[in-house]
């Protein structure tokens, strides 16, 4: 139980990782050009960092994490199940057949999610492209 709460919970945030690196090269707003100064990936949290944007993002992640560890704890015991946070605004788990299918469906986006923010992240590394820059630029090394 405890391996398939953090296997949800890292691919959610792997999911939200792949979508933000990837709205970094297509969107752009002043405030944030005044921010970040046009940095993406790994030099944005460099400038983060620096600007000291990034310890109070910890401390909201940190007070997040309470809410994950009690429900860790509730799963443990076997009063929910893994990753349910009984948030379904939209009614997707009024079957539980389709349950099942967004449920499995979310296993293996999250999964694959993991494998893309690795490539995204090493792939700056080695080109300082992000994902979409180096897809519509693409040129061998």
């Amino acid at each position: 139980k405890f391996l398939r709460e953090a296997e949800i919970k890292h691919g959610r945030v792997a999911m939200l990782a792949a979508a933000g690196s990837m709205v970094q090269d297509i969107a752009t707003a002043p405030a944030y050009d005044a921010i970040a100064g046009g940095a993406k990936m790994t030099a944005l949290h460099d400038a983060l960092v620096k600007q000291g944007a990034m310890g109070q993002l910890l401390c909201w992640i940190g007070f997040l994490e309470v809410f994950g560890t009690m429900a860790l704890f509730q799963t443990l015991n076997g009063n929910r199940a893994p990753g349910d946070f009984k948030f379904d605004p939209l009614g997707f788990g009024k079957k539980p057949e389709a349950l099942a299918r967004y449920e499995l469906a979310e296993m293996k986006n999250g999964r694959l999610a993991m494998l893309g923010v690795g490539g995204m992240v090493h792939g700056y590394f080695v080109t300082g492209k992000g994902p979409i820059e180096l897809l519509t630029n693409f040129q061998g090394l």
